[in-house]
């Protein structure tokens, strides 16, 4: 009687799927073990094409990257494109653009929509239905699956019916209603044209628990799936659970790092790589990006927060290196005081340990994102700068573009201002704020500027202002040093009525109009209509000696 049941199989199999000619153990010999060094690790970024990057992307694939990476192992791309009624136009191009920019270069897979590098391909799925098709038809000739005939009138009969009943909802036990079709039964429906999917026939028992060990969460235990997923769509397309299974076991995956979303899928994939005869890669789920909002927190929006699309980094103008080396401090805590240690290392250097990834949610901080990019951006030196900025300016500041690569010479002058020293400036944590900082270098900008947004230092006004620059305008000398300008400045300072030492204006304030570095200020104002910038004398040798003079007079007009 088995024997005759197998036969019936074999024709069902026929049936459903005539032209597969291959077996499972065609593609497992086609796609064999790699050979990698002991220890390696062999990881992918899968992505579906049905929108544009998310920050949560990068996240997710700097930590395949790492992994794979510093274990001299495999960092592969694959599209997971079998739902393809929400495929995106150019989403492809988006990962791998994405990607490329943040310096996560894959080893393998996708490098445009149409072409890839690797020999565990096709790297996208919807290339790979023969291998689906011929793994489900193995399943159905061992008894393991079957053709589901029920439709989504009786689906969600079935789901009221549970309800009804304070019933787990799914195609389980007796709500699976083809799961006892004889054969012949389902043989005769595809036959009279009947529409159908395939299902898993699953071995579980909600009863039974599986004992699992997580690389981030840790020992955990679940319940054995006992519904009957689908494995095969009617559009003829594996589900993910069925092609992920397969292509992690044939792409040869060792380590599947994804979000805790996917946790309560585990009893299904645990399953299905048993019932497929594969070893389980080992399982890391990454804690959920959260944000601040108020006094709770709650997990960051597409929809709420511009900050979760890649795109806001490029506008804003943060390098890439600053947002990878903040993402870092987000996978390990250690990063921080590793970066401290190692101020002037390649951050590629941090060995990433998922064990000692956060269990809970992951706090995504735009100010100390910000921060972080301070510390970066002040490390680079000023042809650094330059490139960084003018590549950013092109797109978003087509002004200040224009103003600084035609005055490039003076430009990195102005980067290099307090760059050199052991402690260098902290201007900036993104390009769209370099405008602000250094807008007074050009007179485009500078006279432009509204005469009620110019900024005094404390308890000055523009008469006693004009009254100290009319007397300076008189001694100013470019040629001078730094010693020696600040002691024209001092000298000065007194003869107007200004303290040169903190203790004799503390000892007697009302004998004095300020202090020496009143009237330093006074000359910032009406050189750069600020009260706070870099080294007043740089600021001077950068502008030069007719620069200064002009604007001095321009100042008195005010």
């Amino acid at each position: 009687m088995k024997g005759f049941e197998n036969m019936n199989y074999e024709k069902l199999a026929e049936l459903i799927f005539p032209n597969i000619d291959k077996t499972p153990d065609y593609y497992l010999a086609k796609y064999p073990e790699r050979n990698l060094p002991e220890g390696a690790n062999v990881t992918r970024y899968a992505p579906s094409p049905t929108g544009f990057q998310h920050i949560g992307g990068v996240f997710s694939a700097l930590i395949d990257e790492r992994i794979a990476t510093q274990s001299n192992g495999v960092f592969y791309l694959r599209i997971e494109d079998t739902d393809q009624k929400r495929e995106v136009e150019g989403a492809i191009e988006d990962t791998i653009a994405t990607m490329n920019n943040f310096g996560l270069k894959f080893n393998e897979g996708m490098t445009g929509e149409h072409s890839e590098i690797g020999t565990y391909g096709p790297y996208r799925q919807s290339l790979r239905k023969e291998i689906y098709e011929t793994f489900a038809k193995d399943l159905i000739k061992k008894g393991l699956a079957y053709p589901c005939f029920c439709t989504p009138d009786e689906l969600n009969a079935i789901r009221e019916k549970q309800t009804a009943e304070k019933v787990t909802p799914g195609y389980h036990g007796e709500y699976a209603i083809c799961r006892n079709l004889s054969v012949d039964e389902a043989i005769a429906r595809i036959e009279k044209g009947d529409a159908y999917i395939l299902r898993l026939k699953s071995p579980g028992n909600s009863a039974n628990r599986v004992e699992f060990h997580d690389l981030i969460k840790g020992d955990i235990s679940f319940p054995e799936n006992d519904q009957d997923i689908v494995i095969i769509k009617s559009d003829g397309l594996p589900t993910y659970h069925f092609a992920h299974a397969i292509d992690d076991a044939l792409m040869r995956t060792t380590h599947v790092i994804r979000g805790e979303e996917w946790l309560s899928s585990l009893p299904i994939h645990v399953q299905l790589f048993d019932v497929l005869g594969f070893k389980a890669p080992q399982y890391s789920h990454t804690p959920t990006i959260m944000k601040q909002d108020g006094g709770s927190k709650r997990k960051l929006s597409k929809r709420k927060d511009p900050e979760s699309a890649v795109s806001y980094y490029k506008e804003e103008g943060y390098p890439t290196q600053s947002v990878i080396e903040y993402l870092l401090n987000i996978v390990n805590s250690t990063f921080e005081e590793w970066r401290e240690e190692n101020p002037d290392t390649d951050y590629h250097e941090f060995p990433v340990a998922l064990e000692k990834m956060s269990k809970s949610g992951a706090l995504f901080d735009i100010v100390k994102l910000h921060d972080v990019s301070k510390n970066v951006i002040c490390k680079f030196n000023a042809d650094v700068v330059y490139d960084n900025y003018t590549t950013w300016a092109k797109e978003f500041d087509k002004e200040m573009y224009d103003l600084v690569t035609a005055n490039e010479a003076v430009s990195k002058e102005i980067f290099n201002i307090d760059k050199e020293g052991p402690k260098p400036r902290k201007d900036f944590g993104k390009w769209n704020e370099v405008r602000e900082k250094i807008y007074y270098f050009f007179d485009e900008l500078f006279y432009a500027e509204a005469k009620e947004n110019i900024e005094f230092p404390k308890n000055i006004d523009l008469e006693e202002a004009k009254r100290v620059i009319t007397e300076y305008k008189k001694i100013f000398d470019i040629t001078k040093d730094q010693d020696s300008w600040f002691g024209d400045l001092k000298t000065l300072a007194a003869e107007l009525g200004y303290a040169t030492d903190r203790k004799s204006f503390k000892k007697d304030p009302d004998a004095f109009k300020g202090m020496v570095s009143d009237v330093a200020g006074i000359v910032r104002t009406a050189l750069t209509h600020r009260a706070n910038t870099p080294d007043l004398y740089t600021i001077m040798q950068i502008l030069g000696e007719e620069k200064v003079q002009e604007r001095f007079t321009k100042f008195l007009e005010l």
